[in-house]
């Protein structure tokens, strides 16, 4: 982590990461859809809507761990002053929130044959719900304010709080009765999920996970460039002035 401090240090680390990032991110995602489509049964219960899952389950998952990401990184903003801490936790926003959506689109459709509706006010979508919403506001709060130190400290307080909803979204279908199923995959009794529809599930999950890699960085290097412009900006209007 201090050797990452210098932020061209690291932009140099993340160009020779990204290509590898991308090529392992496109390979996995064209063997996990493969999978999901064409080789993973349809359920006997809910014929091909299943496969929704392999989109939906990923998503959701990125949408907490996100959400940990910036968590994180925001002790770095407020404790250890991480030069890149800020820059980590802007760039993982935009997309919790665009995965955020993805799980809250997807479940709809995917409860609309189950359950009969899009949408049920119990505590696991409410909860999803309230974190993508979570996220709007971060974003909003980061652009909205003109000084970026301030900006950064803000933001991580308000990550910080909020991160007490992520246990709620993981555990709420344990604390309350609600129509969304439990745990079928990480569980203490091992997986209910039969291999063929587990196998491709496991993959998709893994080249979402690179996906967000991929972008994260990719997001962190174009901040870093964008307040490195903007620094020289500042000098030549001093130097001018």
């Amino acid at each position: 982590m201090i050797s990452l401090a210098n932020p061209a240090r690291f932009g140099a680390i993340a160009a020779r990461l990204l290509p590898w990032l991308w090529g392992a991110t496109g390979l996995l995602l064209a063997v996990g859809m493969w999978q999901a489509f064409f080789v993973a049964p349809a359920d006997y219960q809910q014929g091909d809507t299943v496969r929704i899952m392999f989109i939906h389950v990923p998503a959701a998952w990125l949408s907490l761990m996100a959400w940990t990401i910036m968590s994180a990184a925001s002790l770095g903003v407020l404790v250890w002053r991480h030069p890149l801490a800020d820059v980590a936790a802007g760039a993982a926003a935009p997309l919790g929130a665009a995965f955020t959506l993805i799980a809250l689109v997807t479940g709809s459709l995917w409860g609309r044959p189950m359950w009969g509706t899009y949408w049920v006010w119990d505590a696991r979508l409410t909860s999803e719900l309230v974190l993508f919403l979570m996220y709007l506001g971060v974003i909003a709060l980061r652009a909205a304010m003109d000084e970026p130190a301030r900006a950064a400290r803000l933001v991580a307080i308000l990550t910080l709080v909020g991160f007490v909803n992520i246990p709620i979204v993981k555990f709420s279908v344990d604390w309350w009765n609600t129509l969304h199923q439990p745990a079928s995959v990480f569980r203490a009794g091992g997986s209910t999920i039969h291999p063929s529809i587990l196998v491709p599930l496991l993959v998709n999950a893994i080249a979402f996970t690179l996906l967000f890699f991929s972008l994260h960085l990719s997001g962190m290097r174009t901040e870093l460039i964008r307040r490195r412009l903007r620094g020289l900006r500042l000098r030549a209007a001093r130097s001018g002035a």
